[in-house]
């Protein structure tokens, strides 16, 4: 018997920890709990799950230096992240996903809503693009069936959805994707999340990809392409 994919709730709250772990049970997922953040750094010495759900309020840790701790981590570069926390201002959204969280959603939430996004984050996670290597620009190289890619032969390390973008924007080159166009591509029917994720994510590229960042272009008033 195939053993249910575990997701890593982080979640302080007993009642609330509850609540997600049994919706993420019933949708077919092993919920792993942890009240504070040691004991998830504890399990994770012998355990991988495909997605975290992190808290951002602990009692022994800031869930975003939580966040930035996994995303340092080669193993957990590319595990989706979805912080659910009751921080709902602008800034700390765009702070989450600056450090690296794929999906943030606030307190309280439709656990059916819950369950939806982490389905796609494992979609978008798994989902195979092309197996064609794709070079920009003499410097940039996109390998998508290893969800790798190199900048002047420098392996960077990118997020399931930055990853995702840079692809769809490479792989037609010069052709300009407004804001929604890209949240469609990642979210589909279940967009859930603002036009201002998608800048954080595309600041966040541009830093990662260093010199090559400048070949993402931004059309002013439409949004983004990609171009030598």
């Amino acid at each position: 018997m195939t053993t249910p994919p575990q997701i890593a709730i982080l979640e302080d709250d007993p009642d609330i920890a509850e609540l997600v772990g049994l919706h993420l049970q019933k949708a077919g997922f092993q919920p792993a709990v942890f009240f504070n953040a040691e004991s998830l750094t504890v399990h994770l010495r012998r355990h991988a799950p495909v997605l975290f759900i992190l808290d951002l309020m602990l009692p022994d840790a800031d869930g975003l230096d939580v966040c930035r701790n996994l995303r340092g981590q080669e193993k957990y570069a590319r595990v989706p992240i979805l912080i659910l926390t009751a921080k709902g201002g602008e800034t700390d959204k765009v702070v989450g996903l600056e450090l690296g969280a794929d999906d943030y959603m606030t307190k309280p939430f439709s656990p059916r809503e819950l369950v939806a996004r982490v389905k796609a984050l494992l979609r978008r996670h798994v989902e195979a693009p092309s197996p064609e290597p794709v070079t920009v620009g003499n410097i940039l190289e996109i390998h998508p069936g290893r969800h790798a890619v190199s900048v002047s032969g420098r392996p960077v390390a990118l997020t399931v959805t930055e990853f995702k973008i840079l692809h769809l924007l490479a792989s037609r080159r010069g052709w300009v994707f407004s804001r929604d166009q890209l949240l469609d591509h990642l979210w589909g029917s279940e967009k859930a999340v603002v036009d201002r994720t998608v800048d954080v994510h595309i600041k966040n590229l541009r830093e990662k990809l260093g010199s090559a960042g400048a070949l993402i272009k931004n059309v002013r008033g439409i949004g983004y392409k990609l171009e030598e």
